[in-house]
């Protein structure tokens, strides 16, 4: 309150002082031109014609034009500094207004800034009036606390999910654990058999904490860059990918086909390689008995582009941006797989890290097309078509 009564007087003195100085300076300005109105219009008569006074004394025409003329601008001068003061007194005064109006919108900028906490962001400042400067601030302080608020809810759902996440493997360790503690005749083979799950356990809850960090990692890289840059061939890592998935692939009569134009990127290594694993592996865990999956790599315009295709359980085209956040699946099938739902959000966020976008599309009949556009670093042979 303090600083913003202190602004509002500093504008206020600041108009006082700029009405005031016009003011002296047009009062100024009038006493010259009088003055030089009056010397103008002197009568040229014959020097030392006058009249004499009762008292004796003779009043030449000289002397009785320098006396009009000299009282004439110091009641002019005077009365004109009278009416500056309750001019002036009236422009401060209606400069405190005009402050105070001018500054009503910071106020409420300011208020609705003191209401915010990170429990309570939906307050918006909604400034009414005109397309000017302010309204221009108002609407974007709004803009931020829409951005504030979806980062804080994403964070909220982000721990909540991750939480549940760490919490299924750690009840299977803890109940494998308390039934092989509360059976005293527990053969070795059932011991075993519980080590097994719990090992299983451990291994699930591993891998979630490391795509966590990875994701994690992933993101500052966005805001801090990527530390290393080096030539990496997407036909190369794809052919790897789908290497590494084959054999689940083949288990559920998965066909995967290919067509990997030359493409190559500029980046890390290891997270490419990360992106184009996920987004294969996504494809075979997520895909129906029996379906396919196609994985082709080449150029569009500036960019090089990876794209995977896959058939699957059928998503509504309203819920395919929500694959990418963490924690999401679509379908009870793909909650059944494996997985922590952490693939494509560390696909989008390797692309963003590398400057480029991941999107995808709902295929008519089930399944995704991910398509990931990478900046491209060298000429490359034209995008293959669609199958």
């Amino acid at each position: 309150m303090t600083a913003r009564r202190t602004l509002r007087w500093r504008l206020t003195l600041v108009y006082g002082a700029v009405a005031a100085g016009v003011g002296l300076l047009l009062l100024v300005l009038s006493v010259y031109l009088v003055d030089r109105a009056l010397s103008a219009g002197q009568l040229d008569l014959p020097r030392g014609l006058g009249v004499r006074l009762p008292d004796g004394r003779v009043l030449t025409l000289e002397a009785f034009q320098e006396s009009l003329r000299s009282q004439t601008l110091r009641r002019l001068f005077r009365e004109g500094l009278l009416v500056l003061l309750v001019v002036g007194a009236a422009g401060v005064g209606a400069a405190y207004v005009l402050a105070g109006r001018v500054l009503r919108p910071l106020q409420q900028i300011t208020s609705t800034a003191q209401r915010l906490s990170a429990e309570q962001l939906d307050a918006r400042i909604a400034l009414p009036g005109p397309e000017d400067e302010l309204k221009d601030l108002a609407d974007t302080f709004d803009a931020m606390l829409d951005r504030l608020q979806a980062a804080f809810e994403a964070q909220r759902r982000f721990v909540a999910d991750a939480s549940h996440e760490l919490r299924t493997p750690l009840a299977v360790m803890r109940t494998e654990v308390d039934v092989a503690l509360a059976d005293p005749h527990a053969t070795k083979e059932e011991l075993r058999a519980a080590a097994t799950v719990v090992r299983d356990a451990t291994m699930r809850a591993d891998q979630l904490v490391d795509s966590l960090l990875l994701l994690a990692s992933t993101d500052r890289l966005a805001i801090d860059g990527l530390p290393l840059r080096e030539r990496v061939e997407l036909p190369a890592a794809c052919e790897a990918a789908v290497s590494a998935v084959r054999a689940e692939a083949e288990e559920r009569a998965i066909t995967i086909t290919s067509s990997l134009a030359p493409a190559t990127v500029t980046g890390d290594p290891a997270l490419v390689e990360r992106m184009v694993g996920n987004l294969v592996e996504n494809a075979v865990r997520h895909n129906l008995d029996g379906g396919w999956v196609r994985v082709d790599t080449g150029t569009v315009g500036e960019s090089t582009r990876l794209q995977v295709m896959s058939t699957g359980a059928d998503v509504h085209p309203a819920h395919v941006e929500g694959l990418f956040e963490p924690f999401r699946r679509a379908g009870t099938a793909r909650t059944a797989r494996r997985g922590a739902g952490l693939g494509l959000s560390i696909v989008r966020a390797v692309a963003t890290a590398h400057g480029g976008t991941a999107t995808a599309e709902a295929r008519a009949g089930g399944g995704l097309t991910v398509t990931v556009d990478l900046p491209r670093t060298s000429a490359n042979d034209p995008f293959p078509p669609n199958a």
